[in-house]
């Protein structure tokens, strides 16, 4: 922890997260406006004290939007990262363990799913399943699996090379036993570090998908679906495409900082 402490990318990226966490919690009592309410008085109207990001094409109020779309945004790059933690974890350890079939078997899996592009796979996973905000999840839960049974199957590998474990072999432990007990512990820090960047990529993912109409569906506000309409009218009110996007650039750029920095607190280089 205290190596984390001393590391600015860490304290940079958690402080964005934290902020974007915050906003996202406490939406409904942040947003000056109700998100789908429309106002037909003020279509696209430009930035103003009444309206700090301006309106978008039905009057909605732009902040009040990009604020309740940190929601989707969020939403999608934890718990798809949550998914692909609980799929992609298990099968990485048996695979290292165990070896031989096993590991043949669920690698080739993984080396199979891995040769499809990310950014593809989830489209098509997502267009099979059905637009909707869960399902998206579940796509890009699915499509990054295949990293974590690699990373975990790469730390595995190395841990089951360690005396402990041959001494807890010898000691008749089982194979259940060892995997949680001895083997977990120690390759969760990588996990960790991937599963923070992987997150900057599902945000990322999430966005692409509602941009497609893939994902959180109308009139659910999301920033890939506000960037969606506001492509129409960049050159009428250019604000309507800017808040959004910048706002998916800074959590993309909060997650890569932290996990760049977790990485480096956890691998030092001295």
């Amino acid at each position: 922890m205290g190596r984390i402490l001393h590391e600015p990318s860490a304290l940079i990226g958690a402080a964005i997260v934290l902020f974007f966490v915050v906003i996202a919690v406490f939406a409904p009592l942040i947003a000056p406006y109700e998100p789908n309410s429309p106002d037909w008085m003020a279509i696209r109207e430009a930035p103003s004290a009444a309206h700090w990001f301006g309106t978008d094409d039905l009057g909605r109020d732009v902040l009040s939007r990009v604020i309740f779309g940190t929601r989707a945004s969020l939403s999608a790059g934890i718990v798809s990262v949550a998914v692909a933690v609980l799929i992609g974890l298990p099968f990485g350890m048996l695979a290292g363990y165990f070896g031989r079939f096993t590991d043949m078997a669920i690698s080739r899996l993984a080396d199979a799913l891995l040769a499809c592009p990310f950014l593809v796979l989830a489209i098509a996973l997502a267009a099979f399943l059905g637009p909707s905000l869960e399902n998206a999840m579940i796509a890009i839960g699915i499509s990054a699996m295949p990293i974590f049974v690699r990373v975990a199957r790469a730390q595995t590998l190395v841990v089951c090379t360690e005396d402990y474990i041959a001494a807890a072999r010898s000691q008749g432990i089982g194979h259940v036993a060892i995997l949680t007990g001895q083997i977990l512990p120690n390759i969760l820090p990588p996990i960790v570090v991937q599963a923070t960047l992987t997150m900057a990529i599902a945000v990322l993912a999430e966005a692409s998908l509602a941009f497609l109409g893939l994902g959180q569906l109308p009139p659910a506000p999301s920033w890939g679906s506000m960037l969606d309409v506001a492509r129409q009218f960049l050159g009428e009110a250019p604000w309507m495409a800017l808040w959004p996007g910048l706002a998916i650039i800074a959590v993309v750029v909060g997650f890569n900082l932290l996990g760049d920095g977790l990485n480096d607190a956890l691998n030092p280089r001295d």
